[in-house]
């Protein structure tokens, strides 16, 4: 991804992701200030439905909310299907078998951990019926935000680092595929998915054609795929993924976050690059729009959420971690021991962006219960503090 090309005040917040908190912070204020107005404002209707701010006109209109969440953050899933992409070209990180398997199986561990405890917790609580459909919340990562405090607690060069972007890559895909498959925002109807293979079909013949510039694939087969999914049942945000692959691109990875990408000009690398900072607007509205939760909505599905991010997220990459190293042979990066494994086991508990994007698709009708998930993914932010002083307690020291 890009890094900041110019100075000043806008441009200090897209490097920091700060328009997430921004939007976040003034949605929980504005919710508990005023959550009659806060709720009439994201789900006010902009195109079509019957004019009134309820779950008729969210189903069949467009509302603030729908826009947002359904329209916009199909551009934050592109990018981060681009990255996924590219790290399974030559050259990229998940590209070698050897060299993924360790980080490949702590993923499944930090997805199978925080899951297998949300869903413990709900079965203790006798809470199956109205909260087993969030077990996928805390099985995201941020990974914007967690490379950012990893880079704080191991330093800029630490071979965690580099293991946590390939985990939360993987995790990433993984996080895809969840969406598509158990969330889907209706029933299916396969026939409208004749529509996403067209649309795939159309945009390698426009490869052949040799069209260089990314608006040709998104406002051709990208709107078309994006259509296909919204209207065969699957969540609409995923709309532009089948798109990735069709664009033209280099055909090996320098990686994520790499600088290097910045001097790349094939045209999913200019896709990233011209969409990176209005993704980070997107992000802010998102915030703005799902974040505003009333504190003392807090309950068991916040607790649940918290349990399995805090803990059964570092808890599955460590012990994945040692099935991989001690039953499969396979290696940990030089530098690297179990306790730099811990630590950014902690520091991917950091769930918020996706967190709270899957709270919205595992319970779509607001209300107290999705109020309660919603807050614990809010919460798992307090990963990075924990993390920090984990790392420091079990003497990881940060690499200058």
């Amino acid at each position: 991804m890009s890094e900041r090309k110019n100075g000043g005040v806008i441009g200090f917040l897209i490097e920091n992701s700060l328009f997430l908190i921004i939007g976040t912070v003034t949605a929980l204020v504005w919710a508990n200030v005023n959550e009659d107005s806060y709720h009439s404002f994201v789900h006010l209707l902009l195109l079509g439905g019957s004019g009134a701010h309820g779950e008729q006109a969210v189903q069949h209109g467009w509302t603030i909310h729908f826009v947002v969440n359904d329209v916009l953050m199909a551009f934050f899933f592109a990018l981060a299907g681009k990255e996924v992409w590219e790290a399974f070209l030559p050259g990229g990180d998940l590209a070698n078998p050897r060299k993924a398997a360790t980080p490949i199986m702590a993923t499944i561990g930090g997805m199978a951990g925080p899951a297998g405890l949300f869903i413990l917790g709900a079965l203790l609580f006798g809470r199956m019926d109205d909260l087993s459909s969030g077990w996928a919340v805390p099985c995201a990562t941020d990974i914007a935000f967690s490379y950012m405090f990893a880079r704080l607690i191991f330093g800029k060069g630490h071979p965690a680092i580099k293991f946590l972007l390939l985990l939360a890559i993987a995790d990433d895909a993984g996080g895809l595929m969840i969406l598509a498959i158990f969330y889907p925002q209706a029933p299916l109807e396969p026939m409208w998915f004749l529509l996403t293979i067209a649309a795939v079909l159309l945009g390698f013949q426009m490869r052949r054609w040799k069209l260089q510039s990314f608006w040709w694939y998104l406002l051709g087969p990208g709107i078309l795929s994006w259509i296909s999914f919204y209207m065969g049942g699957i969540h609409a945000a995923l709309g532009l993924l089948p798109m990735i692959p069709c664009l033209p691109h280099a055909h090996t990875d320098l990686g994520i976050f790499a600088r290097e990408e910045l001097n790349r000009h094939d045209t999913l690398n200019e896709f990233e690059h011209w969409w990176k900072n209005p993704v980070e607007i997107i992000l802010g509205l998102f915030g703005l729009v799902n974040a505003g939760v009333v504190l003392s909505n807090m309950g068991t599905g916040t607790w649940l959420v918290l349990t399995g991010l805090l803990i059964g997220k570092p808890l599955g990459i460590t012990l994945f971690t040692l099935i991989a190293v001690k039953m499969f042979k396979c290696q940990l990066p030089e530098g690297m021991g179990y306790k730099h494994v811990v630590s950014l086991g902690m520091v991917a508990a950091i769930g918020f962006t996706v967190a709270l994007f899957v709270s919205v698709a595992a319970f779509p009708e607001p209300g107290l219960i999705q109020d309660q998930v919603k807050m614990g993914a809010l919460l798992s932010f307090g990963a990075a503090g924990i993390a920090y002083i984990l790392a420091r307690a079990i003497g990881v020291r940060k690499e200058v």
